[in-house]
């Protein structure tokens, strides 16, 4: 039969909590706890989204690049972005209101 003593159910209640604390711990507050890990799936799960997403808009570049551009639309980049006008002419500007 178990002993029963007070003594060894303070023993037990502390080994209890003793292994209770630890892995509150490991749970919550190590540098590597589960919370934590959680948090860096979370992060790699995004990240890898967001490269997915980055390596689409790099073949839709690469395949616009391969394409010449007609001289209407650089002339149309020239004027809309880099503000190029031709000789003699007059360029007003209207912004939009806010």
């Amino acid at each position: 039969m178990p002993d029963s003593t007070p003594f060894s159910r303070r023993v037990r209640w502390g080994i209890g909590l003793l292994l209770g604390g630890v892995l509150v711990w490991i749970a919550f507050f190590d540098s590597h706890s589960l919370w934590q890990r959680y948090r860096w799936h979370q992060e790699l799960e995004a990240t890898t989204q967001e490269n997915a997403e980055l390596r689409t808009e790099v073949e839709r570049l690469r395949s616009q690049l391969d394409r010449p551009l007609s001289d209407s639309v650089v002339e149309r980049i020239a004027r809309e972005e880099y503000g190029m006008k031709r000789p003699g002419e007059t360029i007003h500007r209207i912004e939009p209101d806010e």
